[in-house]
């Protein structure tokens, strides 16, 4: 039997059971309270509802508190509407405003989850890889140094035949260094300004012959390799250019609704707004 806390607990956590349409076969009744029925789809509900850590509990180590807090939910609404709170102006006004956030999630979620054709998602892919093959990347190292005198003598270790990825290990302040400084492969816009332009201006091989400063330091930078970008396959993207349309679907929906609505702002002393300038940046 559980625990009278546990009980409490469970009734403060699940929200309004919503009651949804479900085969009968498979979901048989658990609990009558007076004329109601409660059935196993509602006391599944019910811990979906629930927060995260509280899902993780095996179902049916919850289940027993799950249904004493449906029956206590079904025992406190037939209550207040003998009271006819169901009746009252601000529980209606609650219930308005409940209902538009509802139908809103709906609405978006019917809008964006319409299917996705292949052709759609084709032509998002290949407008995403459009030019990559015009485009370059550098694989480069690095050792960062706090000052400029600091640098220039790791320049001075490296002219003499220093192996760099032993160096950053000894002596790079980076989160790299350990690594041997290795920073992978990146393309034009992932590094500061200072680091991407001298590091696309050498020579693959070569390292830098005088510090280049930036806003974390001297850095050292030597070049492994460059190669032309290369463009993801399309399998590895799909559920991103998904995601994408589906919330460029959504954003349109909204944009679509206002162009064809009469939409008027007021101030905060209830004037209307004229001005467009005052209107709040979307």
């Amino acid at each position: 039997m559980t625990t009278l806390r546990s009980r409490l607990i469970a009734a403060a956590l699940v929200s309004a059971i919503a009651v949804p349409a479900w085969a009968a076969g498979d979901d048989p009744v658990v609990a009558t309270v007076n004329s109601h029925k409660i059935l196993k789809s509602h006391i599944e509900a019910a811990h979906q509802r629930l927060p995260k850590q509280y899902q993780q509990v095996p179902f049916a180590q919850i289940f027993p508190a799950l249904v004493d807090s449906v029956i206590d939910s079904k025992l406190a609404a037939d209550d207040a509407r003998a009271r006819k709170l169901h009746e009252d102006p601000d529980f209606r006004d609650q219930m308005r405003q409940i209902e538009d956030q509802l139908l809103q999630r709906t609405v978006l979620q019917k809008e964006m989850t319409r299917d996705v054709s292949a052709e759609a998602l084709k032509e998002r892919y290949d407008a995403m890889v459009a030019g990559l093959g015009e485009k370059e990347e550098v694989h480069a190292r690095h050792i960062l140094m706090k000052t400029e005198k600091e640098a220039k003598a790791v320049i001075t270790e490296l002219d003499k035949g220093g192996d760099f990825a032993e160096l950053a290990k000894k002596k790079s302040t980076g989160p790299s260094g350990p690594n041997g400084g290795d920073l992978g492969y990146f393309g034009k816009g992932q590094m500061v300004p200072e680091f991407e332009t001298a590091a696309f201006a050498m020579e693959k091989g070569s390292h830098s012959k005088a510090p280049v400063k930036t806003q974390f330091g001297f850095h050292v930078i030597k070049v492994e390799n460059r190669r032309k970008a290369e463009a993801p396959t399309f399998a590895s993207v799909a559920d991103q250019l998904r995601n994408e349309i589906s919330q460029e679907r959504g954003t349109a929906y909204v944009e679509n609704l206002r162009k064809k609505s009469k939409i008027t702002r007021f101030t905060l002393d209830g004037k209307p707004l004229t001005d467009k300038k005052a209107e709040p940046k979307k």
